[in-house]
Parts: C-alpha cells; structure tokens; sequence
C-alpha cells in the first residue's frame, strides 16, 4: 500500500492545487463516498461527503462521480441534490445526472433475460443463504457478503454467472464480494474519458479518479492514459482490507471514506 504520496502523485496534486479551475475531479460511490455496508440500499455517503463536494464545485473544473449504482440511487443515497457544477455518471455510464436532470437509456434486452432466468441460475448452483440479488435496472448484482463465507460463495457461483452472462450478451463485474451482470462496453474507464472527452475546453489542467474496488482499476488506466498524453493526475485508493490491488495501482492510499473526506477537506484552502 502506498501510505506516502508517489513522485508522480505529487505532479498531479500540485497541478490540482495550482490550477484547480482546469482539473476534473473523479470518484466511485461506494467503498469511496459511501462506506460499505452488508445491505446495499443501507449505504449512506459519508456525513460530510456532500458538504465536501459542494464546497469544491465552483473551485474547480468538473466534478463528477461514475458509479456502478443507477445514477438517481447516488444521488438520493450521497445527498447531492443541489450541489451545483456535479454530475452523477450511474450504470458505469450508461446514465447522467446533472442539475437535477436525469438521462436513462432503455435497457438492453439481455438484462430482462438475465432477470428472469437468475433465480433459477442461482438456486441451480446452490446459493447459499444469505445470497441476494440487487436489482439495478440496468444490471443484475448478486452480493455473497451475508453469507456464511462469503468468498466461498462468490467463487461457487463465479462459472454459472459467466455462464449467464455469455447466454444473455451481457458482462460480470467482479467487485467486493459480488458479482454483477451488466452490458458490454462501459466501464468507469471508458465513462471517465468520455466525461473528459466531452467537456469541449480542451485539455484539463489535471485528473484525480477516487476508487476502492476492483471496477475502479480502469479508470486508474484512464489516468495512466493522460499521464502518458501529459496531463498529470493522482490516482487516490479508499484502502480497505478486502481488496488490495486498487491500492497497489495508487499514488496515494487514504483510510476508508473517512479518509477520502479529509483529503479532499484539505485539498484546497
């Protein structure tokens, strides 16, 4: 775990700190804002999340939050109406929120098959109690963390998921104890950069992506990728327990939400 800030790092938060109205913030939810819980529709943002980023928004470029979750769920869940200059990427993209607006695709039709067919898929592979199903619209989550041992129960069911997935034209996720089926060809990656891509001002002055989980690793990459086109940036690791390889990717590794939160209270006077 890197508990001190990288040389590279360093490039990217000094860019942050001396050219804010340029750089684009990016941060996951859950793991991330959000401390994660055994109950997903639990999960509340971190007490001074909100707060946080609101006091941020008109100090720099962009801010904008790319969940896994739908987009409307963030939102609630974070208590991010109102704060002005954020947007809310849900589905790994797929939806937007911004200003209190809302764009949502009609989902892909693999997803209602995949719906009708999990209940079966699992009780078929023998899922243990404690199994559940999160329904996110446009994807299927199956959360093994209430189970007895829940590692043991989210390899027993990785083949039939995969399965699943290739029957109905649809992708696993792996993440921190689940296991989710969404569609092909968005990721936080891809979403981030297009984000980026988009914004029409230009190059941003800096990047900075906040992730925890496995799913947060491409747009780690997306970093890599600016870095490479020489935009400094600062990848920032949520460090937990349960998954390590985030951190290993990072320039600097934080404690939980709670250490999300003070890095960026301190971020900018």
């Amino acid at each position: 775990m890197n508990l001190s800030l990288t040389a590279v790092g360093t490039d990217g938060l000094d860019a942050i700190r001396n050219h804010p109205r340029g750089a684009v913030l990016g941060f996951d939810f859950d793991g991330t804002l959000a401390p994660i819980v055994d109950d997903p529709e639990a999960a509340r943002a971190h007490p001074r999340a909100a707060a946080t980023l609101a006091r941020l928004a008109p100090l720099v470029g962009s801010l904008v939050i790319v969940t896994g979750r739908p987009a409307a769920t963030a939102v609630e869940y974070g208590g991010f109406e109102g704060i002005d200059g954020l947007v809310v990427l849900g589905q790994y993209g797929l939806e937007r929120w911004e200003s209190g607006t809302m764009t949502v695709p009609e989902p892909p039709p693999g997803v209602a098959e995949a719906r009708a067919k999990l209940p079966d898929v699992l009780a078929a592979a023998g899922a243990p109690d404690g199994t559940f199903v999160e329904d996110k619209g446009q994807a299927l989550a199956v959360h093994t963390r209430r189970t007895a041992e829940p590692e043991v129960a989210l390899e027993r069911l990785r083949g039939i998921m995969n399965a699943l997935a290739e029957r109905t034209g649809l992708v696993v996720e792996p993440g921190r104890l689940v296991l989710e089926l969404r569609p092909p060809g968005m990721d936080k990656g891809i979403a981030f950069r297009s984000f980026i891509d988009s914004l029409g001002d230009g190059p941003p002055s800096a990047v900075l992506f906040a992730g925890d989980d496995l799913g947060d690793l491409t747009a780690f990459d997306t970093i890599d990728a600016l870095r490479a086109e020489g935009i400094p940036g600062l990848k920032l690791c949520s460090g937990s327990t349960e998954v390590t390889i985030l951190a290993e990717r990072a320039d600097l590794v934080v404690d939980g939400p709670q250490g999300i939160v003070e890095f960026l209270e301190n971020l900018l006077p």
